[in-house]
């Protein structure tokens, strides 16, 4: 499996963008200071995040326009913790003004990027380097993706793992690859669709359901929609344990 090329991720960023936005008009004040679906987080630490992770890579872009890097968050994780602790009690409407001013700034910054045809070699627009995970404005543009998704289905407003893409799901197959602990491999069956074998371990398990459960497993997530089977030697046993997500994204919370 392969990232999806630049226009095709500018795509799904503005429609990832565009379905928290009208998912976060629906919320009241009393929605916002709610439980999301991560522990110990209210939606309102989930809009928060998202604001400070939309800002955050809109200025990895910014700064990578003028071949600089500088640090994802103002002051580190321990900035973007207090960060979000400080703006998770604001009201509804401030939650969305926030959030629709990062979430503009950010497509801006991946619109006025220069044409695919670029080369990588001269480490310009898609290719051009940034701090975080020592990557380039492509690997920025995928941590954004799965933020705004991500985190869209831990608000709980009706918009959960069942309703991602195959093209997302394909690409947490792929980077979440290295949640699997070095002595297992994944066989994952998908229903109707081709298997993916991630991990190079002994112990081989296959972890079977529809595409969005087998993501969200993946993910951390809840699976919605009661699919998951995980099989050895063609007998039935539990899911295998996964490692903590990739260092150096923040997806998790």
């Amino acid at each position: 499996m392969t990232a999806p090329e630049p226009e095709l991720l500018l795509a799904a960023l503005h429609q990832a963008a565009d379905n928290v936005a009208v998912d976060v008009a629906k919320l009241s004040d009393a929605d916002v200071e709610a439980p999301s679906a991560l522990p110990g987080w209210t939606r309102g630490h989930v809009l928060a995040h998202l604001a400070g992770i939309s800002n955050a890579m809109a200025r990895q872009l910014e700064y990578a326009a003028r071949g600089e890097t500088i640090e994802l968050y103002d002051g580190g994780m321990a900035g973007r913790n207090k960060a979000i602790d400080m703006a998770a009690g604001h009201d509804a409407a401030t939650h969305r003004a926030d959030l629709t001013a990062a979430l503009d700034r950010v497509l801006r910054a991946f619109d006025v990027l220069p044409g695919v045809k670029d080369s990588s070699a001269h480490q310009t627009g898609w290719w051009a380097p940034i701090s975080y995970r020592g990557g380039v404005v492509l690997d920025g543009g995928l941590a954004l993706w799965r933020e705004l998704v991500i985190h869209n289905a831990d608000l709980q407003t009706g918009r959960g793992p069942e309703t991602w893409s195959r093209p997302f799901c394909e690409h947490l197959f792929d980077f979440l690859a290295a949640r699997v602990p070095a002595e297992d491999k994944l066989v994952l069956q998908p229903l109707g669709l081709p298997p993916v074998a991630i991990g190079s371990g002994n112990r081989s398990t296959v972890v079977s359901g529809m595409i969005t459960d087998i993501a969200a497993w993946l993910a951390g997530r809840e699976p919605t929609l009661g699919s998951l089977r995980a099989s050895a030697a063609a007998d039935g046993v539990d899911l295998p344990e996964l490692l903590p997500w990739p260092a150096g994204t923040p997806s998790t919370k």
